[in-house]
């Protein structure tokens, strides 16, 4: 192997993607047991590689030279092999920083709660300190070492201002974990997560519905690979690019998801869309008769809105795995938490609006058979929709201005502006 990245489970990793868009290298992802680890490193057979989970502490006893950032935070993510001589540096430090930086996420006096205690929580502690936080608490489920336990946290530290999440909770494909609820925290202003697959985790999700700062862990990715790639093979990486990368990165990652009343036009809208941005479409009611064998009315006649409910969830788990693509929701897709989170997860949420007097397709549905019906769910969902959505489309019945409204704003996401 010329150049890698080892770690014990790396199903979730997007890294080969993010170096070949850098240098175009052959980078190729290694699995490797606590058993294997030690032959591996001895042996030497690479030039350089990145370390993730749970590895990042564990190499360093094999290396000859460690540069100062990786031996004051005690982990190492990236070793280059200098004719057997092997260096080890975390690049990790600069992609978390960077990670921060282009977030707004102010870290200075603030208190800072640290979730997990790997190499990763080692390096997220170190950069809270040196971005002048007031205190930095690291958590772990044992809290062993320098580690408090989460009960701890909860007693003593319900006034922390800012999170970052090092553990792999919420990672694919345990996307509906979290390793703490964020309405534990009233003063929380920030959160930062270092899990990319899914863009989204529900630590995340639970944080942005209530307005707190949050945010996935893509960018660092990308950004520490860039750091990692010039000591790889000594030349340069610019802003731009690493911004360039994380972005089409994104694009490819991320689904766009419309939610909404039925009459509200999302399949047409979908449909429309997903052609004029090169994306595939998908549509959870035919998605469900497809592995149903019966449509979304005739289950809830047949069997009741519950049951409906349960099958309907596995569909949208299903589809929320999709990349690139549009995907058009049942209008009560939203009732159910783990659908918002398993649509968001990797989706762009928009919520399609159009007037209760306008949604006369809705009249064909067996939970909306009449105005009164009608006006009851609008009721029920509008608020979910608006928590749930990240950008609230308000239709004038029109379907190509729907359209380009949100064709303008998701080529403004994935271009950064």
């Amino acid at each position: 192997m010329n150049y890698g990245c080892i770690g014990e489970k790396l199903g979730h990793s997007f890294s080969a993607e993010v170096h070949k868009a850098l240098f175009d290298y052959s980078y190729e992802l290694c699995e490797l047991s606590r058993e294997q680890l030690d032959s591996f490193m001895r042996e030497k057979a690479f030039k350089a590689i990145n370390v993730t989970i749970p590895y990042k502490e564990l190499v360093i006893p094999y290396l000859d030279e460690i540069d100062e950032v990786a031996r004051n935070i005690g982990a190492v993510n990236t070793v280059v092999n200098k004719d057997g001589h092997l260096a080890g540096f975390n690049t990790d430090f600069y992609g978390m920083k960077a990670l921060v930086e282009k977030n707004g996420i102010e870290i200075k006096n603030k208190k800072v709660l640290v979730l997990g205690s790997g190499g990763t929580s080692k390096t997220a502690s170190y950069l809270a300190r040196y971005m002048g936080a007031s205190s930095v608490i690291s958590v772990s489920r044992s809290g062993k070492g320098e580690c408090i336990t989460y009960e701890e946290a909860l007693k003593k530290h319900r006034d922390t201002d800012i999170l970052i999440n090092t553990t792999p909770c919420g990672m694919y494909p345990n996307t509906l974990s979290s390793a703490v609820n964020v309405a534990d925290f009233p003063r929380l202003c920030g959160v930062v997560d270092a899990v990319y697959n899914p863009l989204r985790t529900k630590l995340v999700c639970d944080a942005q519905m209530r307005g707190i700062s949050a945010v996935g862990g893509l960018y660092m990715l990308v950004a520490q690979a860039a750091y990692a790639a010039e000591l790889f093979v000594d030349k340069k990486v610019q802003k731009q690019t690493v911004d360039k990368i994380f972005y089409d990165i994104q694009k490819d990652k991320r689904n766009i998801v419309l939610i909404g009343m039925p009459g509200s036009g999302k399949s047409t809208v979908g449909k429309q869309l997903a052609e004029l941005l090169g994306m595939d479409f998908k549509d959870s009611d035919e998605e469900f008769l497809k592995e149903y064998g019966s449509s979304p009315a005739d289950m809830i006649k047949k069997e009741g809105e519950a049951a409906f409910r349960e099958a309907e969830a596995k569909i949208i788990h299903r589809l929320s795995y999709c990349k690139h693509t549009v995907l058009a929701t049942g209008g009560g897709s939203v009732l159910r938490e783990d659908n918002r989170y398993n649509l968001k997860a990797n989706g762009r949420v928009y919520f399609i609006d159009r007037e209760l007097k306008q949604l006369t397709e809705a009249y064909k549905r067996p939970l909306s058979s009449n105005y009164e019906a009608l006006k009851s769910r609008y009721e029920e969902r509008y608020p979910i929709y608006c928590s749930v959505c990240d950008k609230h489309i308000y239709s004038d019945n029109i379907i190509e201005n729907t359209v380009n409204l949100i064709k303008e704003d998701i080529t403004n996401e994935n271009i950064g502006n």
